[in-house]
């Protein structure tokens, strides 16, 4: 068996890029485990993952061969018939081969391939040791490294993603001989840049979690991560409240720490006056600080993370807080202006910013959106009034001084105005209420994952909104192309299916599309009617006379429907591919192209439960067949089926049993149950199968031929009722 020593390489280096370490320490771990792949070296890699500070990358591999396994090649050479002459005496072509090859013609083997006999020279060489090869693993899996900005130092030719200081190679107890980017290697390594700043000698590979350890380095990212959490957690406990710890935070700091270690910090009560996501914002995303809460509100302290263990934290935390202080008086000092300029009074602002160049302003967008919740909001039970009132202010805040400065306050800045706007006064508390946070719940669902909007009023301006960016894009000439879409049309399709579905809401999709696009239109008109005339008035003033007219609006198309209906489709596969929905049933339903989507959604439950009965599969493949049998009929079906002209005892048991649950089917289609339908479709698939065994559809007797149709016809109407259950089928 090959003999097998740990491998541990380290490239010391100054602070990497935060948010391109993680995958600097994964593209170089795998480069590694690339390379000695390619020459055949053997690894047992156990649960290794790579190793990476701030100021480190690294790979430790429990075992690794000491030599690659022996070398064979095999070169093939010239065919006989070119090879040999007719004295059976080397040509040129097999005496330059064998040369090649460095061995006497007479040496060389001989292979058969589909064109005949020919020469090939095998070798067989020992392997190479793994040490001599490591130099050249290592310079590999470098430059293959993805380092969009690679830096220079010094003034020598090479270049890394920071400037590098020290090179650990080890393989087992022994230093590897290995340059790299100006380096040599050894066996020194460093710790700490404050706590330890003196060399690190690595015995072995085995030691070098522990040795960094000691050294006040945690180099294993999952341990460092884990740390920095449980800091986190108990410092905030001790202020009697609940850390928010936010993935993407989490793993930046992770990034920025060797020695991660908790200060906890506080500020003044009087900032939280202030929306606490703005709040929440610059902590995050400025300070890397992770908040405190209590029963989900903002306290007064935060806690930040130390790259090191200070023997003073109080002066620490005094520095977090005076680093805090300017961002939250800024924030403080946006709302507070922003509140006596009123929500309503931002409205106005909106007329000058344009939206899009044929859809005119956010002013004229909001009042399309106004329009469509007031239209909306009946099938939901909400208020029209209300619903318009709220659509009018759910874009104010963008000419906030806050939304300005936190551009990801959109909504939630409009929702604490507006519950502290005097203009809506006249509103009673729970109508003022809800307004505020249908404002906020209008952008919902902001990203993947994020949840829709909770309320009725919300739900109405979530889909008015949705509705009239996607009708308008289309409109517009914007729908998405490749990796391009400008106006978030996929985003916003995809959350609009969400809220409608994942509210229950059974509304008619085609219809509000319908009049989303005639408002589009109307403000595409309106706003080429206002660009002619004011080229008439252009052209008037130098003398020139042009008629003002209006054409060119974007009349709505049944094609234009059907476009922007499978472009909302078509998000929704990905959304049930997660839910574990195949594309085969997906399509299935789609086929139907159900008005309401949350019927769409039904109908995919029910196509997964009848999917999984042992009848589905035939039944789907009958069902293909009669398509392809129906679409090849010239001339027309019976509409009814003749009791009379049905012969053969398979085909009347079959227009029996269909008749039979045509009832109990239809009744259970009309109240939505559809698992039910399918069911007891399912029951049909011995009387099915027994039709297609021994009743031939085509019979000569046209009469008879026209009652087989019929009867077929009946039948896929049922099994189809649901879905288009063919596309089950192969």
């Amino acid at each position: 068996m090959t003999d097998m020593h740990p491998l541990l390489i380290e490239l010391g280096t100054e602070e990497l890029p935060v948010k391109a370490l993680p995958g600097l320490a994964q593209a170089f771990f795998d480069g590694v485990l690339a390379a000695l792949d390619k020459r055949g070296i053997a690894v047992e890699r156990g649960d290794a993952r790579p190793l990476y500070t701030p100021r480190r990358l690294a790979v430790l591999l429990p075992g690794v061969a000491v030599e690659q396994p022996e070398q064979r090649s095999e070169v093939l050479g010239p065919y006989l018939n070119i090879a040999l002459d007719a004295e059976g005496q080397p040509t040129r072509a097999l005496q330059g081969f064998a040369a090649k090859a460095g061995v006497d013609w007479t040496a060389l083997a001989r292979t058969s391939d589909a064109k005949g006999e020919r020469f090939v020279h095998r070798a067989v060489t020992p392997g190479a040791r793994t040490a001599a090869l490591l130099p050249e693993v290592l310079r590999e899996a470098v430059a293959a490294m993805p380092i969009p900005k690679p830096m220079r130092w010094g003034d020598h030719g090479y270049a890394f993603a920071r400037p590098v200081h020290w090179l650990v190679l080890l393989h087992g107890d022994d230093v590897v001989d290995a340059a790299l980017l100006g380096l040599r290697s050894g066996r020194a390594s460093r710790g700490h840049r404050f706590m330890h700043d003196a060399p690190v000698d690595i015995a072995r590979p085995g030691d070098y979690v522990t040795a960094l350890e000691t050294a006040k380095v945690l180099v294993d990212a999952d341990a460092r991560r884990s740390r920095i959490v449980s800091e986190v957690q108990s410092a905030a406990q001790a202020v009697g409240g609940e850390a928010r710890i936010e993935p993407d935070n989490l793993e930046q700091v992770n990034c920025l720490v060797e020695w991660p270690e908790a200060v906890a910090g506080t500020f003044e009560a009087a900032f939280l006056a202030v929306p606490q996501e703005a709040l929440i914002a610059t902590m995050e995303a400025n300070q890397k600080f992770f908040p405190v809460l209590r029963d989900g509100r903002l306290t007064e302290h935060f806690i930040g993370i130390a790259n090191i263990a200070s023997t003073d934290p109080a002066e620490v935390a005094r520095g977090y807080e005076r680093v805090i202080r300017p961002r939250f008086a800024d924030a403080r000092f946006f709302f507070d202006e922003d509140l006596k300029q009123g929500l309503s009074a931002m409205n106005a602002g909106l007329a000058t910013v344009t939206y899009q160049a044929r859809l005119g302003s956010v002013a004229d967008k909001v009042a399309r959106v106004a329009a469509l919740a007031e239209a909306i909001a009946p099938q939901l039970g909400v208020d029209a009034a209300l619903a318009r009132r709220a659509a009018l202010l759910s874009k104010a805040d963008l000419q906030s001084r806050m939304v300005g400065e936190f551009p990801e306050l959109q909504g939630i800045a409009g929702r604490d105005y507006a519950k502290q706007d005097p203009a809506l006064a006249d509103l009673d508390s729970d109508d003022r209420t809800a307004l505020a946070n249908a404002i906020d719940e209008a952008w919902q669902p902001r990203f993947a994952g994020d949840d829709i909007a909770l309320s009725p009023l919300g739900k109405v301006l979530a889909i008015a909104e949705r509705l009239d960016t996607l009708a308008g894009g289309f409109a517009a000439g914007l729908k998405p192309t490749g990796n391009k879409d400008p106006f978030a049309l996929r985003r916003n399709a995809l959350g609009l299916a969400r809220t409608l579905i994942g509210s229950g809401l059974d509304l008619d999709l085609p219809a509000l599309l319908r009049l989303a696009w005639a408002s589009v239109d109307a403000s595409i008109a309106e706003v080429e009617a206002d660009r002619r005339e004011q080229a008439a008035e252009t052209a008037r003033r130098a003398g020139v006379v042009l008629e003002a007219q209006v054409e060119g609006s974007a009349a709505f198309t049944g094609a234009d429907l059907d476009a922007l209906y499978d472009f909302i489709l078509d998000r929704l596969k990905g959304y049930y591919a997660d839910r574990g929905a195949g594309v085969q049933q997906f399509n299935a339903v789609a086929a139907l192209r159900p008005a309401s989507l949350y019927d769409f959604d039904r109908r995919i439950d029910a196509i997964g439960t009848f999917a999984a009965l042992p009848e589905a599969a035939a039944l789907a493949a009958a069902n293909k067949r009669i398509g392809n049998i129906l679409r090849k009929v010239e001339g027309d079906i019976p509409a009814d089926i003749d009791p009379d002209l049905l012969r053969e005892p398979a085909e009347a048991a079959l227009a029996e049993a269909v008749a039979a649950l045509q009832a109990e089917a239809d009744a259970a289609l009309a109240r939505g149950d559809y698992v039910s339908v399918l069911t007891h479709l399912a029951r049909l698939r011995p009387q099915v199968d027994a039709f297609f065994d021994g009743v031939m559809v085509n019979a000569e007797d046209p009469a008879l031929r026209g009652n087989r149709l019929a009867l077929l016809r009946q039948l896929s109407a049922r099994l189809g009722s649901v879905a288009a259950i063919e596309h089950l089928s192969g």
